[in-house]
Parts: structure tokens; C-alpha cells; sequence
């Protein structure tokens, strides 16, 4: 039997990602996620999408559950969330421990980055994150890139 294509309620959206980011209304939050913005674009060498309502992200990849249903979600983003900047990379942080020492201030999710601001943050050591997540993403996941 073929696998079962699944519908996550997080998929690709048609909303233009610079109007997401302009009506944000904090003014450092929208400062900080338009310099995201740029970061995760060099990183990655793709355009930006929208997932969902407040996620912005870049790739896909192909994700098979147990019984064999597959599902598409993004290879890595971020979301300007009321508490700062959440930043997403989807093999999960867990083996990145040596860049995340260098990276500054934040806390840490199993595929979230959860950051105040970009104050204090390296953002070499987030462009490497990216880098770092796409390369293993893809020795494990078919993706798009």
C-alpha cells in the first residue's frame, strides 16, 4: 500500500513574507526578524515561505511517521513570537552543543531556538546552526535542496 500523503496544520502558505514581517508591530522584533530574514537567506540560498500563519521558512523536506505516512514541512526558519524570536532547524539542536556555547543568550527546544532578541547574539554562530541543520537534514531526508 502507497503511503498516505498527510496535510499538517503548519504547511506552505501563498502570504507574502514581507508583509508578514512589516505588520509586526514591535519595532525591534520586526528588526530582528528582517535581519533573520537576511541570515537565513544567505545560509540556506533559498527563498523565503510562509508556513502557517507566523512562520517563515526555507526548503522542505520529506518526513516518513512509523506506519509510513509522509508528510512536508520546512528544513529550517523562524517565528517572531511574543517573547522574541524563535528560531527552527529541524534535525533538532541536540548535536550542536560546541556552536550553541558561542551563540549568546537563549534557551533551547528539540528543534526550537527561543531567543529575546538578536541583542547579544552571534550571528555567525546562527548562519552556521543553519548550515549545519540543512547538511544533516539532508543525510537523513529527501529534500528540496
Amino acid at each position: 500500500m502507497p503511503p498516505k500523503k498527510i496535510q499538517l496544520k503548519t504547511s506552505k502558505s501563498k502570504k507574502s513574507v514581507t508583509s508578514f514581517l512589516n505588520e509586526i508591530e514591535k519595532e525591534t522584533l520586526k528588526k530582528d526578524c528582517k535581519k533573520l530574514l537576511k541570515v537565513f537567506k544567505d545560509a540556506s540560498g533559498m527563498k523565503a515561505k510562509m508556513w502557517g500563519e507566523s512562520i517563515v521558512g526555507f526548503g522542505e523536506y520529506t518526513y516518513y511517521r512509523a506506519n509510513g505516512d509522509e508528510g512536508q514541512f520546512m528544513a529550517c526558519g523562524f517565528s517572531p513570537r511574543k517573547s522574541g524570536p524563535t528560531l527552527y532547524i529541524m534535525p533538532g539542536y541536540k548535536d550542536y552543543g560546541d556552536l550553541l556555547k558561542e551563540l549568546g543568550p537563549h534557551k533551547l527546544g528539540k528543534s526550537c531556538l527561543y531567543l529575546k532578541s538578536l541583542e547579544g547574539i552571534d550571528l555567525s554562530v546562527v548562519e552556521a546552526l543553519i548550515k549545519s541543520g540543512l547538511k544533516d537534514l539532508k543525510k537523513s531526508y529527501k529534500t528540496d535542496f
